[in-house]
């Protein structure tokens, strides 16, 4: 009996060495022969308190900023009545640069190319360009239209404003970024006696009128009592801007 515990012991003890020893050298190779528990690795609990941490000092960044604000545009009865100057001011420079929809009396120009007769044919000593609505002529219907004192112009479905231009590219129309085919309506609010006879008076618009009655291009004028144009909507961008005047505030 004792005889067989000690072959046992023999041969078990080399045996729990050797997987002693397999077990080491695995975890050497996972490790990379580093603590694989060391100080210095990065711990959840960690992790959350950083976070936090960063979060309470952004919180407390905006809370400054806003009470920052509001100590310039609010709190005291002199910032609140130039707020309120400053708001009134924005509404009435709206109006007065098309931002906003306006109604009143007025008159509607309407261009339009040259139209085929019964027979399908235009005029045969007619060159292309003397059939089509050109930009010059929509600019000078507009410049007529402003020099009457026109309050407001609308053209196709778009307000016009201090920065639109008209482009025609081949037979259409090339607004804000938008194109349009003929004809073109042009509708203006204000005096329409007036406006009337600075299209009369302009010589470009007589000599579209020419072409009108040479060539078969389209042109009316309609008064309207009550004209309802639309408040500019595009985004606007300005390079260079100063402004004009004093602000009356």
């Amino acid at each position: 009996m004792d005889q067989q515990r000690q072959s046992l012991w023999r041969f078990g003890v080399p045996v729990v060495c050797l997987s002693a020893g397999l077990l080491l050298a695995a975890t050497h190779d996972v490790s990379g022969g580093d603590d694989i528990r060391r100080s210095d690795a990065p711990r959840l609990v960690d992790l959350v308190r950083e976070t936090q941490q960063s979060v309470d000092r952004l919180t407390a960044q905006r809370d400054a900023l806003s009470a920052t604000m509001d100590s310039h545009h609010g709190g005291s009865p002199t910032t609140d009545a130039a707020l309120t100057a400053i708001t009134e001011r924005s509404a009435q420079l709206a109006l007065n640069a098309g931002m906003e929809p306006v109604r009143g009396p007025g008159l509607v120009v309407t261009l339009n190319d040259a139209q085929r007769d019964a027979e399908g044919r235009f005029p045969r000593d007619a060159s292309p360009d003397d059939l089509v609505v050109h930009q010059q002529d929509i600019e000078a219907v507009l410049n007529a239209l402003w020099s009457a004192g026109a309050e407001g112009i609308q053209m196709q479905d778009q307000r016009i404003i201090g920065t639109s231009a008209p482009r025609c590219v081949g037979n259409t129309l090339l607004l804000n970024g938008r194109t349009y085919s003929p004809p073109y309506v042009i509708a203006a609010i204000g005096d329409v006696a007036a406006m009337q006879s600075a299209l009369t008076a302009s010589p470009l618009v007589s000599l579209y009128k020419r072409y009108v009655e040479r060539f078969g291009l389209g042109y009316s004028e309609e008064p309207s009592s009550a004209l309802e144009l639309v408040g500019h909507s595009e985004p606007l961008r300005m390079r260079f801007a100063k402004p004009a005047g004093p602000l009356g505030y």
